[in-house]
């Protein structure tokens, strides 16, 4: 027989055996038992585990053959014979030990599936600050700091307004120093506002459109740049794929009446393809009147909280109020890329004050300047 291996012990659960036809080190994690061996001498005896009880039985009498009384095969079996009952004990007693930590996980894994499941149904939701938002509206409330503006905003949220028409209202996109930088700049340039002629793709002035209005450049300036930048993050939608700013002024008794953003002719869809959604900016307060109404949305408008502050005109369909700073972003295509006739809407005649609101066209493809 070739040497025998000696075991050299470092702590109470580690055992290193040295193989010296190998020369190397090896490394067993084991537990305590104590063997009816002489020299053990009434000392615990590491026991390799999790090691095959072969493999483990092999080393240990091996490793005893020479410096014990073990010499017959006899006595060498009947140690081995014990060693192996010890094995089968040992790992019957470190499954009954696991025993109350496998029940814990399992009830914590069980408890975790109804929460969700609970969550999912609707049954239970998580708490959430409802200081100044509509009931069921509230999406997000937090304070931001608007590093890529002019000042700080206010506290911002999204609203779900409808889902046909899909329209969502973002309150205090838009801090008062924003809204008061986009009307200096369309102010130079105010000219009666038109309309696209559907047989020709050309603009011609129309009664149904009142107001006064100019286009602002993309990316005319840092702020501007920084509007585009939040208009897409907030869309999806990329900064290339939308037309520059429309400044609008309305004036009392100025309107625009229910119309479509989509075009039906294809000579204005041969750049950036046909218009999916608006974001609609308001840029001033409205004492009354001047609210953009969707009379073809499919919702119950009486049923708004804000109903009975809605002039004549508002009340027609789904209205909303004119909000220094809020933002009203819909959808012009349903999500299986089609035509969506709720998208239909206009702005309602501004019966005190005036209106100021900025808007943003997108298309499906980058739209060239």
């Amino acid at each position: 027989m070739g040497p025998s291996r000696s075991i050299k012990c470092q702590n109470p659960l580690t055992c290193w055996a040295v193989a010296p036809r190998r020369g190397f080190w090896r490394p067993f994690v084991a537990s305590h038992y104590r063997l009816p061996f002489p020299q053990t001498r009434g000392r615990p005896l590491p026991l390799i585990d999790p090691a095959p009880p072969s493999l483990t039985i092999c080393f240990i009498c091996r490793s005893f053959t020479r410096k014990t009384r073990i010499r017959s095969p006899r006595e060498l079996c009947a140690s081995v014979a014990v060693m192996a009952r010890v094995l089968r004990h040992a790992r019957v007693f470190s499954s009954r030990k696991s025993a109350p930590y496998t029940l814990v996980l399992t009830v914590l894994l069980l408890l975790s599936v109804v929460l969700l499941m609970l969550l999912g149904l609707g049954i239970f939701s998580l708490p959430v600050d409802s200081n100044d938002s509509p009931n069921g509206t509230r999406r997000a409330d937090r304070e931001i700091s608007n590093t890529d503006g002019m000042t700080k905003r206010g506290k911002q949220w999204t609203e779900l307004l409808s889902w046909e028409p899909r329209a969502f209202i973002y309150h205090n996109f838009l801090s008062k120093e924003e809204c008061e930088h986009l009307i200096e700049l369309g102010k130079p340039y105010m000219a009666k506002s038109t309309v696209v002629d559907s047989s020709t793709g050309k603009s011609k002035d129309s009664r149904v459109r009142t107001s006064s209005g100019t286009f602002l450049s993309r990316g005319l300036d840092k702020t501007v740049k920084a509007i585009e930048k939040r208009i897409a993050d907030f869309s999806f939608i990329p900064v290339e794929h939308g037309e520059g700013l429309q400044i609008l002024h309305y004036e009392v008794g100025q309107k625009y009446e229910p119309h479509y953003d989509y075009f039906l002719d294809e000579f204005n869809t041969k750049n950036g393809g046909q218009r999916i959604a608006t974001l609609l900016m308001y840029l001033s307060d409205v004492e009354e009147g001047g609210e953009t109404v969707f009379p073809a949305a499919k919702i119950n408008s009486s049923a708004l909280p804000w109903y009975d502050e809605l002039s004549e005109c508002g009340k027609k369909g789904l209205s909303v109020r004119p909000k220094m700073g809020d933002a009203l972003l819909f959808w012009s295509m349903k999500p299986d890329a089609t035509l969506d006739p709720s998208s239909l809407h206009g702005g309602c005649p501004v019966i005190k004050g005036n209106k100021w609101s900025s808007t943003k066209w997108m298309h499906i493809n980058e739209y060239k300047v």
